[in-house]
C-alpha cells in the first residue's frame, strides 16, 4: 500500500479525457429465452424480497432482471425475469410463496424478450436512454421492464416485438451502416 506522504509510483490523478465522456453504442443484444413473473399485493416489510426468491434460487433457477414497486396501501407487486427453461418450476415456487405470504396473485408471462443497448458511458448519457425508449414508443412497443448499467440500458418487450424492436433501434443508433458504429454526445 502506498501513502500519498511517501515518494514512489501510485494511481495518476489526471483530466477526464473527452473520449471517456462520450457514449459508444457498440450493439445491439437481444435474448428470447426470458420469462417474466410478477407477485402482486405482497405486503411491503424488510425481507420481502428474500422470501420471494429464496424459493427459486434454491432451486437453482438464475434470476435476471428485478423489479420492485411500493404501493400506495402498503404492499408491493415484484416482478423478476427468469429463462424460460425454468419458467414452469419458478411460477410453481411463486404461486407457493404467494400463499404463504398473503400476497394477491403470482402470475407469469413466457412471451417476453429482453434487448439491450450496449456500450460504453450508459449512465452518464441520459440521451442514449430516451432514444431508445423513444424509438421502442415510435414503433407502438410497450416497455415493460427497465434495467441500465454502465456497459447496457436493457428493457423487456412482448416477444411479437423482437424483431421490429431490434431493427428499430438499429437503425436509430447508426448500427445499420455498413457495420460503422454510431457516437451519441
Amino acid at each position: 500500500m502506498l501513502s500519498s506522504f511517501e515518494e514512489g509510483s501510485g494511481t495518476l490523478i489526471a483530466l477526464e479525457n473527452d473520449d471517456v465522456e462520450q457514449a459508444l453504442i457498440s450493439g445491439i443484444a437481444f435474448n428470447r429465452d426470458e420469462a417474466q413473473l410478477t407477485m402482486t399485493g405482497v405486503p411491503d416489510q424488510p425481507g420481502v424480497a428474500s422470501k420471494i426468491l429464496g424459493p427459486i434460487t434454491r432451486a437453482n433457477i438464475e434470476i435476471d432482471m428485478i423489479v420492485q414497486n411500493i404501493s400506495a396501501d402498503g404492499c408491493t407487486d415484484f416482478t423478476f425475469t427468469v429463462h424460460r427453461n425454468d419458467y414452469a418450476t419458478a411460477l410453481d415456487l411463486l404461486q407457493k410463496t404467494a400463499g404463504e405470504l398473503g400476497a394477491k396473485s403470482a402470475i407469469g408471462d413466457d412471451q417476453i424478450a429482453k434487448i439491450s443497448v450496449v456500450g460504453v458511458g450508459m449512465r452518464s448519457h441520459a440521451g442514449i436512454a430516451n432514444i431508445m425508449f423513444q424509438t421502442l414508443a415510435d414503433e407502438n412497443i410497450n416497455i415493460r421492464m427497465i434495467s441500465t448499467s454502465e456497459i447496457k440500458i436493457s428493457v423487456v418487450i412482448d416477444e411479437k416485438y423482437l424483431e421490429l424492436g431490434v431493427r428499430s433501434l438499429h437503425q436509430a443508433f447508426g448500427l445499420d451502416n455498413d457495420g460503422q458504429l454510431s457516437r451519441i454526445a
